[in-house]
């Protein structure tokens, strides 16, 4: 994997275009610390960071056609490459090295747009093609290589990261209230949403095409989970022996690569799962797990994570979490995240990957992806007991409010997901600023759905909140600054076997009685799970760890947290209200008073790491 970074300009790059293409590149070294490598042209600069993984000696980009014409830059890891290059090879394809990037040019030469969604992998790409001054950008399916860009005079910038945009003088530097909205109404950002006003995050399973002044974006890929109606009668011991085909492909196909390949072991199922079927998959090699402890007795799982290692034999590292310390990292996760944040437990994230990286180690499978695609959440068994949809408690007006709000989002009045929606607005309200607050209509995120509605009519209860939870959850917030960023801020790799192609096929066929059985949530996998597993690994309690929220931190006793929250200064910036801050504020510095994470906002997380995010990138206030 690495960092990519580009300018596209049909009138011809400036000499500031040329000038500026290496400090872009530059900015992503933490993703590519081993070369740095460029490819220039009239009209396009790219440049790559690269992360050595597969074909270390050869494996440099750029990476072109045999004819020349295609030439491509990639953060990427493909798994289906060695399946494609034999059919490359049968069409006369002549390869320059074993590097599964290498693919990614003679497919679009021979396919064009199609060839993106014959990749089974983890990317964001960029091809060149000299002949027809075209520029083509994709991001793989579910949204695990990040990509973004943004429009200049004559053309677009882009890079795997936003801080690799900012050095062109181009780039614009102002805080997009659209964005901040979605973090306070959504899980969290929603492609193409980002936190800086004109600059887009291309969706999950889309790809850019540019020539010359046109700009072309369009979706290859959805989750397309069948309508309910049409969904086909299947068995649960064939489902579960699907299930376990393609997961143990999918590990299998992670575990290739020309450095040693590690495992995270949190003490749940889902990762615990890819951890033995990794073991079952090559038991010969001795595998690194890695895994964070805490001092706290009811959050600490090192009893469950040593049940996995010692049956798989690994050689396990840990790192114990201090909780006090999340302040001194608070600057770097968001600095990394480049978004602002509701919790700080990206903290506890980026020390694992720290310890993978002091290990020596450069990637690790984990098991992210498994509670969104089989029903691991809460909601999903309250969708089958929830009579009222959480409508009762309103009044009649509220009620009808509400159900034109979820309608305009799901297409469904009586589908709940996470709360009330007009309630939580009138707190978003009165958090803004006046200013920002009287404007509110024109960037509201309650004013449109963020998702394609059509992937939700008519089907199951359970199939619609997976969906919502993959594109609301997983793509732009737990894969993004949960997992992508903090990862390669440690120089690491993860990898995602949950989210493999074959296994959401999968999941697209689990009927709603099999998805929640008996009350029990992400049964299907549970089930799986008793094959593998010791029992009281499978049945017990689902974990969530929930890391020290805005009221600890403040009770630190840290000027400069409470100089970030003071009056004088949050009425200066113009984004949030002072009054209500100031609350807020008092609020949280009384020794009694916390905040439950799992099911409340912690609205001064969100001012504290929109102060930090400002000052990190020079942002412009929006008024």
């Amino acid at each position: 994997m690495c960092g990519i970074a580009g300018i596209y300009r049909h009138s011809g790059l400036t000499e500031t275009d040329q000038e500026v293409l290496g400090a872009m590149t530059a900015a992503l070294a933490h993703r590519g610390p081993d070369e740095e490598t460029f490819f220039r042209d009239q009209q396009v600069g790219l440049g790559c960071r690269r992360l050595s993984i597969v074909d270390i000696a050869h494996g440099h980009q750029p990476m072109r056609s045999n004819d020349q014409t295609m030439v491509s830059v990639a953060n990427a890891e493909i798994y289906n490459h060695l399946e494609l290059r034999q059919e490359l090879q049968d069409k006369g394809v002549c390869f320059q090295t074993s590097c599964d990037v290498e693919v990614i040019p003679h497919l679009y030469r021979i396919e064009g747009t199609d060839s993106i969604g014959r990749l089974n992998g983890q990317f964001a790409l960029a091809v060149y093609d000299t002949q027809r001054g075209t520029l083509f950008l994709g991001r793989d399916q579910t949204g695990i290589a990040p990509l973004f860009w943004t429009k200049i005079k004559d053309g677009i910038l882009f890079a795997s990261e936003v801080k690799a945009l900012l050095p062109h003088p181009e780039t614009p530097r102002r805080l997009d209230p659209a964005g901040l909205d979605q973090i306070i109404t959504f899980p969290g950002l929603v492609s193409p949403q980002t936190m800086f006003k004109d600059i887009h995050a291309l969706p999950p399973g889309h790809w850019l095409r540019i020539q010359g002044e046109r700009i072309d974006i369009q979706s290859y890929w959805d989750y397309n989970f069948p309508p309910a109606a049409d969904m086909e009668a299947v068995k649960e011991e064939d489902l579960l022996e699907e299930l376990e085909a393609a997961l143990t492909r999918a590990v299998s196909r992670r575990l290739r690569a020309d450095v040693p390949v590690g495992l995270y072991v949190s003490g749940g199922l889902d990762s615990a799962l890819i951890a033995t079927l990794a073991h079952k998959v090559d038991p010969t090699t001795i595998r690194d797990t890695f895994s964070i402890g805490f001092n706290i007795p009811e959050i600490d799982e090192r009893p469950w994570q040593a049940r996995i290692t010692q049956a798989i034999g690994s050689r396990h590292h840990e790192a114990i979490f201090d909780q006090d310390r999340i302040l001194a990292h608070l600057h770097d996760i968001v600095w990394h995240g480049e978004t602002v944040l509701k919790e700080s437990y990206n903290a506890c994230t980026l020390l694992l990957a720290q310890l993978v990286h002091s290990s020596d180690m450069r990637v690790a499978l984990t098991g992210e992806g498994a509670d969104e695609l089989f029903a691991g959440y809460v909601g999903y068994r309250l969708d089958e007991t929830r009579a009222d949809n959480g409508l009762e408690e309103l009044d009649d007006l509220e009620a009808m409010l509400e159900e034109e709000t979820r309608e305009r989002l799901w297409g469904d009045p009586s589908f709940f997901y996470e709360r009330n929606y007009n309630g939580h607005a009138e707190m978003t309200q009165a958090l803004l600023s006046p200013e920002l607050a009287a404007n509110r209509t024109a960037f509201a995120a309650l004013a449109h759905s963020p998702l394609n509605r059509d992937q939700l009519r008519g089907r199951s209860l359970a199939h619609k909140r997976s969906y919502i939870d993959c594109k609301l959850r997983l793509a732009d917030h737990l894969l993004a600054d949960h997992s992508d960023r903090v990862a390669y801020a440690a120089q690491v790799e993860a990898r995602y076997p949950f989210l493999d192609p074959d296994v959401i096929a999968v999941a697209r066929r689990v009927p709603q009685h099999i998805m929640v059985q008996g009350g029990e949530e992400k049964y299907l996998l549970k089930k799986l799970g008793a094959k593998h597993l010791p029992e009281e690994l499978v049945q017990r309690r689902k974990f969530s760890f929930v890391a020290h929220g805005s009221p600890h931190l403040l009770r630190q006793g840290h000027d400069w947290v409470m100089d970030l929250l003071s009056p004088e200064r949050i009425r200066r910036r113009g984004i949030f209200n002072p009054e209500t801050v100031a609350n807020l504020t008092a609020r949280s510095l009384r020794p009694d008073f916390t905040v439950n994470q799992t099911y409340e906002d912690d609205y001064l997380m969100i001012v504290l790491t929109t102060e930090l995010l400002m000052d990190a990138f020079g942002l412009s206030s929006p008024n």
